[in-house]
């Protein structure tokens, strides 16, 4: 059994992927409802950061048990693995917050976590199986997350324009921006459950590698309360560099498209939550985005910023997988395997 401020050491790594992954898609929760001017951008890391921490009495622990249990064999999971996935998903988000680049904190983790598996065991580590909603169902989310949000995006614009096509555009204003309170919530609230969960499974993992806990047991109660209140943390330190990204260069928002963005991005979480899918809030919401976008015309979309995004998620697993397979080999030349 391995020492216990090693396994101390890595659950502390852990909860700091969790506090950066809160500010570094702090803005996916807060850029539409900042960028229409509805809350300052204090008062919504605040609101967002409060429903992120309560998701925990809401959400099963579904998609913990997917990152725990269905991205690498248990026999492949040591601590050295563990620690070292940590190190690639942290260094890949703080290079694309840096940049101010949307990209996924969820991917870099599964990347990360992936990556390390693979120098250390080899490709036979992963597990491609569907039923235990690994990184097939992952990478079936990669396409999924952001095509349902755009959708339905489009669709509750069309609907909204539908409902209130004869209302005054000022009576419009006043009451989507009281709206945009309780969307904003929403989405907040299922980004919390989804993305704390996946720390969970993190810890999860490395309790199991440790002997501490049973492959059966239940995520300690430490362990949840922990996670959900890292991430709130993360998210009221805010990701502005994002939100700018986020919330303007997409496309022009106003309260009306805003709550139509955050109500689809949150239902498609529900989903993927319900599930136990890791999906990406960076996807989900930017889809949404898209999606609302569209419904004013194709030339309200700036695509060249849309497709900037995509290529930062088509590189965020491989990027962060090679990090951490290139820190897995320096534990292991230390020794630390």
């Amino acid at each position: 059994m391995p020492e216990l401020w090693v396994v101390w050491l890595i659950v502390g790594l852990a909860l700091v992927f969790d506090y950066i992954n809160g500010f570094h898609d702090a803005a996916n929760s807060v850029a539409t409802v900042v960028s229409t001017r509805v809350l300052s951008p204090q008062a919504a890391v605040a609101w967002a950061a409060f429903f992120n921490f309560i998701a925990f009495l809401v959400f099963p622990h579904s998609v913990a048990g997917t990152i725990g249990k269905g991205i690498v064999l248990p026999a492949a999971v040591t601590l050295p693995v563990v620690a070292a996935g940590l190190v690639g998903a942290i260094v890949w988000n703080l290079v694309t917050w840096y940049y101010g680049i949307p990209s996924s904190s969820s991917h870099a983790l599964v990347g990360g976590f992936a990556g390390s598996a693979v120098a250390s065991f080899g490709w036979s580590a992963l597990i491609f199986n569907f039923k235990l909603k690994g990184l097939v169902m992952i990478a079936a989310f990669i396409v999924i997350a952001p095509v349902l949000g755009l959708v339905l995006g489009f669709l509750f614009m069309i609907a909204t324009y539908w409902i209130f096509h004869r209302a005054q555009l000022s009576k419009i204003s006043g009451l989507f921006r009281k709206l945009q309170f309780l969307s904003a919530a929403a989405y907040s609230l299922g980004h919390g459950g989804n993305d704390a969960q996946k720390t969970m499974g993190i810890i999860l993992a490395t309790l199991i590698a440790a002997k501490r806990v049973g492959p059966d047991d239940p995520i300690p109660t430490w362990a949840v309360i922990s996670c959900y209140a890292a991430m709130g943390l993360g998210t009221m330190a805010g990701g502005w560099r994002i939100v700018k990204t986020m919330g303007q260069k997409i496309c022009k928002l106003q309260p009306v498209h805003g709550f139509s963005a955050e109500t689809a991005g949150a239902a498609t979480l529900y989903l993927a939550t319900w599930l136990g899918a890791p999906v990406s809030t960076t996807h989900t919401i930017t889809g949404a985005i898209v999606g609302v976008g569209c419904t004013r015309g194709w030339h309200a979309v700036k695509w060249g910023v849309a497709g900037r995004v995509v290529w930062a998620w088509v590189l965020t697993i491989p990027a962060a997988a090679l990090i951490a397979a290139l820190t897995w080999g320096a534990f292991a030349f230390l020794g630390w395997k």
